[in-house]
């Protein structure tokens, strides 16, 4: 650093003395503070010195260098992220430990960069999850990993809150058994509960010889740094005060190419893959001059296109770059210069993320510019910006022994060398995922990887792991071995399919539940290109260029990310603030006529009113409520109020939601100021295991959303593979055979543990349990202020019109629209001209008749349920 003319920080030096003291430890840092100089240098520092020639690896060849054993494994969570850090630890190896080598272990590494590491491992090995458990499944495990002095996870942030950070926890677990003395470091920049996220981190140690030295506690290290970060909006013109999800859309398109052209270099961030082909060609049309310097990023492209977009970036010889979250991490472009962020993050650490890569380095301000794609979103800006100055970051848990990936795990062992039970089982428990593991989910667990179960004990693929003559379970059958290598892993999403020209070249994957629908001659917008459907075959789309004309984007699963519970309750509080006149911020005062108008003909939601509106229409009876609780929650909600609703009067509900409230519809008369009180303040079941539970899974078709939870459980356990050697499955097999095995064990093993995973996961990562009922318990402690209305208020609007989506086509929703929007604006008019507050009376605005002649669907009941923005 000296040679450079870099100084250390002060959480740098804290960093190199916790090593040199052999601690482990946890460093919280902004993005570009030099988290990874700081653990590397330290490692170099404290190992490169002790770490001798190993002889149980291949001894090099005569004259070579003789370089150390495996002493480092650099974890981080995306392969893109891998190659990227393996170029930055390499740098200060000539100097600092020539003798060292390094390597690269991903799902990418070549059949020779596999071939040389299976005969020796590098000295420093940067890999993913997945891998190390790939290590870990070999016979020789012990014997090349016991070398192993300091393990690095970086970007914990992204791991510690889901299976793939229980895989993690599972494997330090493992190798802190074999050398007890192992540092574990992980690296963070947005996390809120940083004491858990180390708890979670570093794994307890084996039962202590009476005499071995006491391992020192874990360290928590927090890099501050004066890094600025910069938070702008584009803020538009005219703010409309009826406004709906992606209504700006592209109107900002001037502003955002305005911004692009001042700045050497930006990231467009956008929250779908689909928006982020839409924003491409958008500004490719309104910038030709552009093409070149202008590309795209997402993971459903091409291996090299990526590549040919990350090295443009880190050269400078990109103008702008449009993304997702496949540049989301600690990948290191210090040309750029700014963000744009095309609608809310939706979390304030993902904010933060997206920020840091612009200025990604020590002392540089990083800043971020949010384009608000409907008028709420100026409001979720000014929140953002809130909770950040703050310093509120989302908090993120560990799965709690989660049973499909102990199954994997068990398999993973087995052929790993083998294990006893007793001694594994206490290994398992180290790992703080499964510091609780029942007995008898542990029982449960080994019997399962022994024959199946109940329901699969006739069955030879299901004998995976068998006790030898000396109690060793081990994984005899060669063919399974070859199948389970083949998918290990808990990441799992719908099956993608290739996208190739009928020339040859290869684009990219889309996903197969998307290629389903198209037929030969359609056309589909992908990789920045219009393409007509050719034909289908063996899980690959052949493609030719189509024509310019009318597109289909490509709907991506996983594309509505909720709002964060940390940016609801700063968006409550802005919109208190709003009711006392305070507007301090641009965004706020731009937002505040569409504000004003709610407050004229409802009121707005704050933290201690819960705002409720009625509306008569020839529809039927609506009522909108707004928790602002995001849309998960709302899901939930909503289902668990019409069913309560429906205990009391049999009645069909239609039902819609947002990030900010819901809609219930029902074709029959309801009174609801005089219900909600009732539904909303039930107090015998309001918390997690007082019946809650019970009501919102009968309220909603809870066996079918288990069911699809269940197929990622069932290929995380091994029931079902996504590929064998040489073979792929499509989704709708693995659905089916999911399905199949979901049937048997509901029908013949009514207590098999993973069906009861499959219900626990629905509750807690599809419907958000825990913030439910928290959710139902704040409810209850506000006020609730029910006001009928006769038209929708700005609140109301965006509901009605995702419901809308569901029966109308895109031109006919646009004009039914534009016909009740020029409705409300002039009632609007009149309403603020006057500074009246609305009539409420028994007077309906009647939505019906704004229908187009012969337009389906405005009576009768409705049962499909719509998620909203």
């Amino acid at each position: 650093m000296q040679g450079r003319g870099w100084q250390a920080f002060a959480f740098q030096q804290q960093v190199w003395q916790a090593m040199g003291e052999g601690r482990s430890g946890l460093l919280h840092a902004t993005t570009g503070a030099g988290k990874t100089y700081a653990v590397w240098l330290g490692a170099l520092q404290h190992f490169s010195a002790i770490t001798p020639v190993d002889s149980a690896q291949t001894a090099p060849k005569k004259g070579a260098n003789k370089a150390p054993p495996l002493t480092v494994l650099w974890i981080t969570p995306m392969r893109a992220l891998a190659a990227d850090s393996l170029r930055a630890l390499q740098e200060p190896l000539a100097a600092l430990a020539p003798h060292w080598t390094s390597g690269l272990r991903t799902g990418d590494s070549t059949s020779g960069e596999r071939a040389a590491q299976d005969k020796r491992l590098p000295t420093l090995l940067v890999t993913t999850p997945e891998s190390v458990s790939l290590l870990l499944a070999r016979a020789d495990a012990r014997e090349r990993l016991n070398s192993v002095q300091l393990v690095v996870v970086d970007e914990w942030h992204e791991l510690v809150g889901n299976k793939r950070g229980v895989q993690v926890q599972l494997a330090l677990a493992r190798l802190s058994g074999w050398n007890p003395a192992l540092q574990v470091w992980g690296m963070s920049a947005t996390l809120g509960n940083l004491q858990e996220a180390l708890a979670t981190l570093i794994p307890a140690l084996p039962t202590r010889p009476p005499r071995a030295p006491r391992r020192p506690k874990p360290v928590l290290v927090q890099g501050r740094i004066d890094k600025t970060l910069q938070v702008q909006v584009l803020l538009p013109e005219r703010v409309e005060r009826f406004a709906w999800a992606g209504h700006m859309g592209l109107s900002l398109l001037p502003q955002v190419v305005q911004s692009i052209e001042a700045s050497a270099s930006t990231l467009v961030f956008t929250n779908t893959r689909s928006q982020a082909e839409r924003w491409y060609q958008a500004l490719l049309e309104a910038r030709p001059d552009w093409a070149g310097t202008l590309a795209l990023h997402h993971g459903s492209l091409s291996a090299e296109v990526r590549n040919w977009v990350e090295a443009g970036l880190k050269q400078g010889t990109l103008k702008a770059v449009v993304c997702t979250s496949s540049l989301d991490l600690g990948v290191d472009f210090l040309p750029v210069e700014q963000v744009l962020q095309i609608g809310s993050a939706k979390g304030v650490a993902r904010l933060v993320q997206r920020a840091g890569r612009s200025g990604h380095a020590p002392g540089r301000t990083s800043s971020i510019t949010l384009v608000p794609t409907h008028s709420l979103e100026l409001v979720e800006a000014a929140a953002a910006r809130h909770a950040l100055a703050e310093g509120r970051i989302e908090d993120r848990h560990t799965p709690r022994a989660p049973l499909d990936v102990l199954v994997q795990h068990l398999v993973t062992v087995a052929l790993g060398g083998g294990f006893t039970p007793d001694a594994l089982l206490a290994e398992v428990r180290r790992a703080p995922a499964y510091a609780g593991l029942a007995d008898n989910d542990w029982n449960w667990a080994l019997q399962f990887v022994r024959q199946g179960g109940a329901s699969l004990a006739n069955y030879p693929d299901f004998h995976r792991v068998v006790p030898d003559e000396e109690g060793v379970w081990r994984m005899p059958d060669a063919r399974l071995a070859r199948r389970h290598r083949s998918n290990i892993g808990t990441i799992v999403s719908d099956a993608s399919m290739q996208v190739q020209f009928v020339s040859g070249g290869r684009l990219g994957s889309v996903e197969e539940s998307f290629m389903a629908r198209l037929r030969p001659g359609d056309v589909f917008m992908f990789a920045a290109r219009l393409l007509e459907l050719v034909r289908i075959q063996q899980m690959t789309a052949y493609v030719r260029t189509a024509p310019k004309g009318s597109a289909a984007l490509p709907r991506w699963s996983g594309g509505r990310m909720p709002l964060s519970n940390t940016l609801a309750d700063a968006m409550l509080v802005q919109l208190e603030r709003a009711e006392r006149g305070i507007f301090d911020s641009p965004e706020m005062h731009c937002a505040q006529p569409l504000l004003a108008l709610q407050a004229a003909w409802s009121a707005l939601p704050t933290p201690s009113r819960l705002v409720a509106e009625t509306l008569q229409t020839r529809e039927g009876w609506h009522l909108y409520l707004y928790p602002l609780a995001g849309r998960l929650v709302h899901m939930g909600l909503a289902g668990l109020l019409a069913w309560r609703a429906s205990q009391q009067v049999p009645n069909t509900f239609s039902i819609a939601v947002n990030d900010y409230g819901l809609e219930l519809l029902s074709a029959k008369p309801v009174d609801w100021p005089a219900l909600l009180p009732h539904l909303v303040g039930d107090a015998t079941h309001s918390t997690v295991g007082s019946g809650l539970e019970h009501e919102v899974l009968a309220s909603l078709n809870a066996t079918e959303m288990a069911r699809r939870r269940f197929r990622e459980i069932a290929r995380i356990a091994g029931l079902i593979f996504q590929s064998h050697p040489g073979e792929q499955r499509s989704s709708r097999q693995l659905q089916a055979s999911s399905s199949l095995y979901y049937d048997v064990f509901a029908q013949y093993d009514p207590d098999n543990l993973l069906l009861a995973q499959a219900r626990a996961e629905l509750l807690v990562q599809e419907l958000d349990m825990d913030r439910l009922a928290r959710t139902l318990q704040r409810m209850k402690a506000q006020t609730l202020s029910v006001h009928p209305l006769q038209r929708p208020t700005p609140f109301a609007l965006p509901l009605m019109v995702e419901r809308f989506r569901e029966r109308l086509s895109t031109e006919s929703l646009g004009d039914r629209l534009e016909r009740m929007v020029q409705a409300l604006e002039q009632a609007a008019d009149d309403t603020m001209g006057t500074h009246l507050a609305a009539t409420h009376d028994t007077t309906h605005w009647d939505l019906a008749r704004e229908v187009p002649d012969g337009q389906p669907g405005h009576r009768g009941r409705r049962t499909r349920r719509r998620h909203g923005f």
